[in-house]
């Protein structure tokens, strides 16, 4: 099994995280061809970086997968993986097979904690049934345990 990094992202605000009952942020999610990963801290530049000690959610990821699935689902033409607000999406991988098992891509080893439930903002930042539909796959909230960088585009073997 490999794991291939399509897309990084970062944001230094919130948009749905602490919003319940008001409006929706309006940071905006940047993409990036690398990024930092700094072991108990999270991603350097994201909103999530020292955000608590131990923060299950240092670091996201999402399945390109499921993204594309979701687009035909919902017959979504012009969305973008961005709007799901999770750091890196992937190909090659059930993430939900990684949750309570550490695991490497690039060299940077993680541990995965629990899915990335989806809420209600993804009806919003996606199309009504987006939240129904993501339900069981809407990512992986991992912990970062080594310092290092990741890359778009490369193909890594996970090890455990």
């Amino acid at each position: 099994m490999s794991i291939e990094v399509l897309h990084l992202f970062v944001s230094s605000g919130h948009n749905y995280f602490g919003h319940n009952g008001q409006p929706a942020g309006q940071s905006p999610t940047t993409e990036v061809d690398a990024v930092e990963c700094v072991a108990g801290r999270g991603l350097r530049g994201d909103r999530f970086f020292d955000y608590k000690e131990n923060y299950k959610g240092q670091i996201t990821f999402f399945a390109s997968e499921v993204y594309e699935e979701l687009c035909a689902h919902l017959e979504l033409c012009d969305a973008s993986p961005a709007e799901a607000r999770r750091n890196v999406v992937t190909r090659g991988v059930d993430l939900n097979t990684l949750i309570g098992h550490p695991f490497e891509i690039q060299g940077v080893r993680f541990e995965g904690m629990s899915e990335c439930s989806p809420c209600y903002w993804m009806d919003q930042a996606f199309a009504p049934g987006a939240n129904d539909f993501l339900k069981g796959r809407g990512g992986l909230r991992a912990r970062i345990l080594t310092d290092g960088w990741l890359n778009v585009a490369h193909v890594a073997e996970p090890h455990a």
